[in-house]
């Protein structure tokens, strides 16, 4: 299990979607509520919460 606001940037795929900060199996007892972050659009999301700077990776097909 990570913990939650262990990193500053992560990098997720379209598996992690939604994405959701904290994202799933990040312990989540020592973090803030969940917050679903719009990502799809742009390719970045950052955190209103802890920061935490998201950037989907594009795999191709």
């Amino acid at each position: 299990m990570m913990q939650a606001n262990e990193k500053n940037q992560y990098t997720v795929t379209t598996a992690d979607l939604p994405l959701s900060c904290p994202m799933p199996g990040m312990a989540l007892w020592n973090s803030h509520p969940k917050v679903y972050l719009p990502i799809e659009q742009t390719g970045w999301a950052k955190c209103p919460y802890c920061s935490a700077e998201y950037t989907l990776l594009k795999v191709a097909k």
